[in-house]
């Protein structure tokens, strides 16, 4: 996932923008009329658009500042989804109990920051690269640990240390914010001041960027 810079988009227009995820999926429809469907991809992949977000020519600014200096597509970005930015479900406060990351086994050191979507028919699993820094809780059995770990808020990696590994058994969770790692969708930014100035909504698309 390189190359990347560690900055966050423009909150304020990040938070206003609109988007979400998107899936690939193949359907073939047969001559009786009945179809198959294949999934191409096996994670969805997150899209944007900043322009909704973009409200005042200050802002406008601060956005192409920002593009210049990734070079358009050249580097990532960290990017806030309002819709999904915690471990928590909706409207609930993080907890070290949110997510579970896997079992313990007494040997097993590092772990995957991961969030599940669903639970009753074919939950998906979705790996978190991006930690927010200062808001990852951990738990182990049940119960939260302060100490004897890291994190590495570049990869959402987990990593006990010797004399602390969870024992076999032993349920690992985790609860936390997260950004999405994001790229500018074009090399070119069109606007067109007099149009933004009458109302409209400049065009700049923003996508996940998959590992």
């Amino acid at each position: 996932m390189t190359p990347f810079h560690e900055v966050l988009f423009p909150l304020d227009v990040a938070l206003k923008s609109a988007g979400g995820p998107e899936r690939r999926t193949e359907i073939v429809t047969f001559g009786s009329g009945r179809e198959q469907r294949n999934a191409r991809w096996a994670d969805s992949r997150r899209r944007y658009d900043a322009g909704y977000g973009i409200k005042t020519l200050e802002a406008l600014q601060a956005v192409v500042a920002f593009f210049e200096e990734r070079r358009g597509q050249l580097y990532g970005f960290r990017w806030r989804d309002r819709l999904d930015h915690t471990s928590a479900a909706p409207g609930q406060p993080v907890s070290p109990l949110d997510q579970g990351l896997g079992s313990g086994d007494g040997v097993t050191a590092s772990y995957q920051l991961v969030k599940t979507y669903g639970a009753g028919f074919a939950p998906y699993t979705r790996a978190i690269t991006k930690p927010v820094a200062g808001s990852v809780r951990i738990a182990v059995g049940g119960r939260e640990v302060t100490s004897g770990f890291s994190l590495d808020p570049t990869t959402g990696l987990v990593t006990f240390a010797p004399g602390h590994l969870p024992p076999p058994g032993a349920a690992i969770t985790a609860g936390y914010q997260f950004d999405v790692p994001v790229r500018f969708d074009t090399d070119y930014l069109e606007v067109d001041l007099s149009a933004f100035a009458a109302g409209a909504i400049p065009k700049i698309p923003v996508v996940e960027i998959r590992g």
